[in-house]
């Protein structure tokens, strides 16, 4: 008798089943990598788009208004009564991942303004302009992310100095998505004009600083007197009337923070 050859027959549902796990797997990865994609758009290119156009026409409202409405008088700062004393409520900024910080709600010392009416919190009060960058954005009270900062608006450290005023003028803005208004003022360069306009008046600063990275935990770059406690070489001896800007840095990370100092020139 002859010796007998083995065969092999394969089963065509193995084949089949096989198959159709790896299509419903490759679906899977495809239908992942779409809805990452999208959240990326979304994030990227969508935020910006809202919050661009929700500032822009928060501009055209304040500016309309101020046109329309004549400034208010300035408050009459009341008389110091003899032998009573004062105090300044310290602490440290907060720029959700923004700004130098440790705490949203504790701002740093400034010196008292009795004639100055802060703005309600998440208001917004003036105008910033950046010609060398295009830029033209609200500034609002406060740098609460959800109210402030999300919005495309540039926000205004609470208890720094209000503009045009001795002191600092301290704003913190998103580099990147919701409408980025900071993304490009590493381009900034010494004498770069900035302007910050009010319903009672326009004032102008000039870039004479430019800090490229510091520590979050830098709280001294947004103080009355500004300098940095990272890096002293970096800031000021003298009171004066400065504009703080403060961002992160690198784009796309909150690891540093990238700061300008300009001086009030008019």
């Amino acid at each position: 008798m002859g010796q007998r050859v083995p065969v092999v027959v394969q089963s065509r549902g193995r084949r089949r089943t096989g198959a159709r796990v790896l299509w419903v797997g490759a679906e899977a990865v495809v239908t992942c990598g779409v809805v990452v994609l999208l959240l990326v758009v979304h994030q990227l290119w969508w935020t910006n788009q809202q919050a661009r156009a929700e500032a822009l026409q928060q501009v055209r409202v304040l500016e309309r208004e101020w046109d329309i409405s004549p400034p208010s008088p300035a408050p009459v700062a009341p008389v110091p009564v003899t032998g009573s004393g004062g105090s300044s409520a310290g602490g440290a900024p907060s720029g959700d991942a923004v700004a130098p910080s440790r705490g949203p709600d504790r701002p740093p010392a400034a010196d008292a303004d009795p004639g100055r009416s802060d703005p309600a919190p998440s208001d917004a009060f003036a105008v910033l302009r950046i010609p060398r960058l295009g830029l033209t954005v609200p500034v609002a009270q406060g740098i609460s992310k959800r109210s402030v900062l999300d919005k495309g608006y540039v926000g205004h450290y609470p208890g720094t100095a209000a503009p045009g005023r001795t002191g600092n003028f301290a704003l913190a803005g998103h580099r990147n998505t919701h409408g980025e208004p900071f993304r490009y003022i590493n381009r900034l360069a010494e004498g770069d004009v900035i302007s910050v306009r009010t319903r009672g008046a326009t004032y102008t600063y000039r870039v004479d600083q430019i800090l490229p990275r510091t520590a979050p935990r830098d709280v001294g770059v947004v103080r009355a007197v500004p300098r940095s406690i990272v890096k002293p070489s970096y800031g000021y001896d003298a009171p004066g009337a400065y504009l703080t800007l403060t961002t992160c840095t690198p784009e796309f990370s909150s690891a540093y923070r990238l700061v300008v100092w300009a001086k009030l020139v008019s």
